[in-house]
């Protein structure tokens, strides 16, 4: 493996921790989450199921996003489009994400705190993938073939 296909792997495990840390929001009590929403200078939580449900889901869609990293990063040759696709849609993403922030409104240590880490790993991965791509392919394994 090569030295940018490690710190490929690195980015890919240190995403997958982070967006899994969001587990907890999914069975945080209503409270805390109302506490975290109030201390972020956001003011009250609204009441509504829709606003819970969003949160809540959006937390455990994060959390399974941060699996598949970690689920990738151990074979990225194997799973490179995925991989790439990864990549892509993450810049893609942090340009929804900043045009979504500006309408609504947000502050800006929000958009600060989310659209740059979330375009950082999109262009990351795809330069460390571009850059890491060994030309030979590898030796197959005991009881593999050769073509």
């Amino acid at each position: 493996m090569t030295r940018r296909e490690r710190l490929l792997v690195l980015v890919l495990r240190l995403a997958g921790v982070m967006s899994g840390l969001a587990i907890v929001a999914v069975v945080m009590p209503r409270a805390w989450m109302a506490a975290c929403h109030d201390w972020l200078g956001l003011g009250a939580l609204p009441d509504g199921a829709i606003v819970e449900y969003l949160a809540r889901s959006l937390s455990a869609f994060y959390a399974m996003f941060g699996g598949l990293c970690i689920l990738v990063s151990f074979d990225i040759r194997r799973h490179a489009g995925v991989v790439t696709y990864l990549g892509v849609t993450h810049v893609a993403f942090a340009a929804v994400v900043l045009a979504v922030d500006l309408s609504a409104g947000l502050p800006w240590y929000w958009t600060a705190a989310e659209v740059p880490p979330a375009m950082l790993f999109g262009v990351a991965i795809l330069a460390l993938q571009a850059g890491g791509r060994d030309p030979t392919p590898p030796a197959p394994g005991p009881g593999q073939k050769t073509r």
